[in-house]
Order: structure tokens, then sequence, then C-alpha cells
């Protein structure tokens, strides 16, 4: 049987909008059908780096990024393309998380191959609609701020699970409603519905991480709150930012006196 972990390293290095998606989809199927499987050993997971990116976009500071509205439709699609990196960049990081934390459960690994394919498959919506309006991937400038992040966290997968997931990808639970409703009243459906189908999807992406963050706690003997106030301190500078979309983080593995003590110190 073939190896999951050379399935993930190899969708990790794949590097062209096309290439990374037909390898995850690929190896996605494969594991569905069975014929990959996370117990053979590689020799060690290799130090974390850049995984294959096209040579565009070019990667910015996030302040280097111009601002654009919506009313324009390369405004429009400038929104879209920023979307679409990080979807581009979460097909990796659901990678990263089965190819570099060894010893996992089973379903551990189950969940993450799941969550590379709902992104690729993300980001092929989302550069489909860009193509449809005249663009696409790489036509504008873009950040590599959650791949920063994993390579913060390539040595813990508990700090992993709480900031990639939990904090991360759960700020697009709670900015992605307004956008759907910016989006339906320019009437543009088509963009909205892809967006609802992503925040959809991307609840159970970040509930993915609260399950697993909770069990490397359990494992270490740590209180989770408390580690995650720890962690945002150290990582990410000490706060979330309102608002708080209650409901899908609700959804996705917080609980409601967690969420009410992070909403309190929010800014």
């Amino acid at each position: 049987m073939k190896s999951l972990l050379a399935a993930a390293h190899t969708s990790l290095a794949a590097a062209s909008p096309d290439d990374k998606p037909a390898r995850t989809f690929e190896a996605a199927a494969a594991f569905a059908r069975g014929e990959l499987s996370s117990d053979g050993e590689l020799d060690g997971p290799e130090p974390i780096r850049m995984p294959g990116r096209p040579a565009t976009p070019k990667l910015v500071h996030p302040r280097d990024l111009p601002k654009r509205g919506f009313g324009s439709i390369e405004g429009r699609a400038a929104f879209i393309h920023a979307v679409a990196h990080i979807e581009f960049n979460a097909i990796d990081l659901a990678w990263d998380a089965v190819y570099r934390f060894r010893g996992m459960p089973a379903q551990y690994y189950a969940d993450w191959v799941s969550v590379a394919n709902d992104e690729a498959r993300h980001f092929t919506m989302l550069r489909a609609r860009l193509r449809e309006l005249g663009y696409d991937y790489g036509d504008f400038d873009a950040h590599n701020g959650l791949w920063e992040m994993a390579e913060k966290t390539a040595h813990d997968g508990l700090a992993r699970m709480a900031l990639v997931p939990r904090v991360l990808e759960a700020r697009g639970l709670d900015v992605t409603p307004g956008m759907i409703v910016k989006l339906r009243s320019l009437g543009d459906d088509t963009t909205a519905d892809i967006l609802e189908v992503i925040l959809r999807e991307e609840v159970g992406h970040v509930a993915a991480g609260s399950r697993w963050y909770r069990w490397h706690c359990e494992r270490a003997g740590v209180e989770p709150r408390a580690r995650f106030r720890e962690l945002l301190q150290a990582y990410a500078s000490g706060v979330l930012h309102k608002p708080f979309n209650t409901e899908a983080r609700l959804a996705a593995g917080f609980d409601l006196e967690e969420l009410e003590s992070l909403l309190a110190a929010a800014d």
C-alpha cells in the first residue's frame, strides 16, 4: 500500500494552480479508496519550507496590498483573488498537517485529507469565477500570512491546531457573511453562492481544528481555554477581532463560555 505521507509531500511540492489541486484530488480519492496508508513512516518530516508555488502572485507585506472596493469588476476580481489565495494556502496547510505530525490517530489523517480536498475544490471554484471576470490566479499581489503561521507552529501540533484553524481560518467564519451580503447587494449572486459553500464547509474545518486541539490538550494535561489564551498572546498579539459569528463558531467547536471570554478581550 502506498504512503499517505508521500502523497501529502507530493501535493505540497506541486507548484502550479493546475497541478496542486489535481494532485490533491488524486490523493484524496486514493485515500478514500483505501489505497494510501498513514502507517508507513518516511524518514521523518523534512524541515518546513515554502511549499510549491507558482511564479505569481507576487508575495508582499499585507500593508502593501492596495485597498479596492467591490464596485468595479477589477475590485471584485481582486477580492475573489484574495480569497482564492487563502484557499490555495489552505490546501498546503491541510497537507502539512497530514505530513508533519506523525503517529496521530487514523481519524486525524482522514479529517485533514478531507479538508485538503475541500480547499482544493474551493480554490478551483474561485479560480473559475476569476476567469469568468477576465482574470486569473496570479494577476494580483498577495501575502504569505497563513503559511508564516504554519512555519511558526511546525514544531508543535497543539499550537498548529490552535492557531491555524481556530484563529486564522475561524476569522473567515466572522467576515464571510458580510461579504456575501455585499456581493448580493451588487447583484453578484454567482460569487456569493461560492462563498456560501465555502462558509458552510469551513465550519467543519475549524471544527476539526477544535477537535484535535482538545485532543492534544488532553494528552498534554493542559486546560484548553487557558492554553488558547497563552498561544494567542505568544503568536497573535493576544486578542481576536470583532465581530464574531457566534453561531458558526459554536458549530465549529468553540463553547459559549470560551467565546464570551474571547469576545470580552477582543478589539
